[in-house]
């Protein structure tokens, strides 16, 4: 499983022109499902993503979890995380498919508000528009094969 977490002051998601997702301060997740994943990676990911200290504490430094700064999380499915690029046009199929990624998806944000937080979301598989305002910027990527 793969994540590309962005810390944001905002951040919302559209689709169809309707807003289904939007959060103030905290993390923008794009999160990419593999067709090997499990319940397990879902949960070792989800961990990760709520126990980051990446928020400035009273000394500017990065050192507050997204708990103790009352972040909120956005997660939006990513399928395009898992692209082989060794040609021009990238391929998906390690990617895995509704069936596999969409309760994956589903058990990563419930693990989060397990935690206490806020969470919003994009639509699986629909085609979205997401904004954000990245704050530093910080870019983290997160992937359970190396966590």
């Amino acid at each position: 499983m793969r994540a590309v977490v962005t810390r944001v002051s905002e951040a919302s998601v559209t689709v169809d022109g309707k807003i289904t997702g939007q959060i103030g301060r905290g993390f923008l997740v794009l999160l990419g499902i593999a067709g090997t994943d499990t319940e397990a990676q879902a949960d070792k990911i989800s961990d990760r993503i709520c126990g980051l200290r990446v928020f400035e504490d009273e000394n500017g430094k990065m050192n507050l979890s997204p708990e103790k700064a009352g972040a909120e999380i956005l997660v939006v499915s990513q399928f395009t995380l898992y692209a082989d690029c060794t040609s021009r046009r990238p391929g998906f199929t390690k990617a895995a498919g509704p069936v596999i990624a969409e309760p994956l998806y589903e058990r990563c944000m419930e693990k989060c508000r397990e935690r206490g937080f806020k969470v919003e979301s994009g639509e699986f598989g629909a085609d979205m528009k997401v904004s954000s305002v990245n704050d530093g910027p910080v870019t983290l990527l997160l992937d359970t094969d190396e966590l």
